[in-house]
């Protein structure tokens, strides 16, 4: 994708994984990862993974500020990132 291609809040494939932009710099994309949640604990029973439906309920992805973790791709990142997953590279 070419960086003006990026919308906040859109969404976007990279690596066989969903994102939604949360940001947009000059030369950089800033997302989070929506199609499933690590949610990680010291107690292996609190462990687990959230699919998309099931992390949108308990707001994983509301924010900003937002509980998961933010990724920036740089504009080499950029190239690998597809609208759908049957165009990425």
């Amino acid at each position: 994708m070419k960086h003006s291609e990026f919308t906040t809040g859109g969404e976007f494939w990279c690596g066989c994984r969903q994102w939604r932009c949360t940001d947009i710099g000059k030369r950089t994309i800033v997302a989070i990862r929506i199609d499933r949640v690590e949610v990680r604990s010291n107690e292996s029973r609190l462990r687990r993974t959230l699919d998309r439906a099931g992390a949108e309920a308990e707001g994983w992805f509301s924010g900003p500020p937002y509980a998961v973790s933010e990724t920036v791709f740089d504009e080499n990142d950029q190239d690998g990132c597809a609208l759908t997953p049957d165009d990425e590279p």
